[in-house]
């Protein structure tokens, strides 16, 4: 494991994540370095650090979307193909191909593929969860919609519903916040802070230096390679900022923006 890590999880099937020597290059280049990880249960947890630090190639990669130039990642002792099922993800609305001819019910349900199988079809309790699901985050009068006819937070909303839907023990999200409306924003920290009360760990890509305290009780702090992990209070720090993002950083705490500027 990195020394820079400050906090040592112990290895064992309740730690919900475990990365190690994590490494994702494109045309040689590392996206992500040597990343050692852990992360214990029932955290809310922001992944932070400038652009191009891999953070979403992070989340990629442990979910095999990407693959690794090396490295390990275990999801409460187990490899993601034994693990998918209590596995959930939210990924970058921008990834998505919207004009896909299907309805806002409809993608919630796929959510519910990963138990059901793909050859059985949706029953009546499947539509039962995936409608609870929609409720939850405020989109149950748009069931029969078209995804194309929603808006940007609409749509997120969407993919967050599909992603609850799973019941999921770990939730990966990837820019949940990113151009979304006020409302969406209130939304989404509910459900988040809901899932945390229920015991789930939510890891989220995250880009918002200013509320990374309001919403998260947990911080890794990436650029290519881990910098620190662990508490707020411990390591949302104004050091372990400037060491993330190089002392180019637009928000830290009040007593230590003199200082960053004297750096700069």
């Amino acid at each position: 494991m990195s020394d820079t890590q400050e906090t040592a999880v112990p290895h064992n099937p309740t730690t919900a994540l475990v990365i190690d020597d994590l490494t994702v290059a494109y045309s040689s280049k590392p996206a992500i370095w040597d990343v050692d990880l852990q992360v214990p249960e029932g955290v809310l947890m922001a992944i932070v650090g400038p652009n191009g630090a891999g953070k979403s190639t992070l989340i990629k990669a442990a979910l095999n979307l990407i693959p690794r130039a090396a490295g390990t990642v275990r999801f409460y002792g187990l490899p993601y193909e034994k693990a998918r099922s209590f596995v959930g993800y939210v990924p970058q609305r921008g990834s998505v191909d919207w004009d896909f001819p299907t309805s806002v019910l409809d993608v919630v349900m796929m959510g519910l593929y990963g138990k059901l199988g793909w050859f059985r079809r949706p029953g009546r309790k499947e539509h039962e969860l995936a409608m609870h699901a929609l409720e939850q985050v405020g989109l149950q009068d748009f069931a029969h919609r078209q995804i194309s006819q929603l808006s940007g937070g609409q749509q997120q909303r969407t993919f967050l519903a599909r992603a609850l839907v799973q019941d999921a023990q770990i939730y990966f999200m990837d820019e949940p916040f990113a151009a979304v409306d006020a409302v969406t924003e209130r939304a989404i920290i509910a459900i988040m802070r809901e899932l945390r009360e229920r015991g789930k760990t939510v890891l989220v890509v995250h880009h918002d230096l200013q509320t990374v305290e309001e919403y998260f009780d947990w911080v890794t702090l990436l650029n290519v390679e881990v910098v620190a992990s662990g508490p707020i209070g411990t390591t949302f720090t104004p050091e372990k900022l400037r060491k993330t993002y190089g002392g180019r950083v637009s928000y830290l705490h009040e007593e230590s923006v003199q200082s960053v500027m004297e750096t700069e």
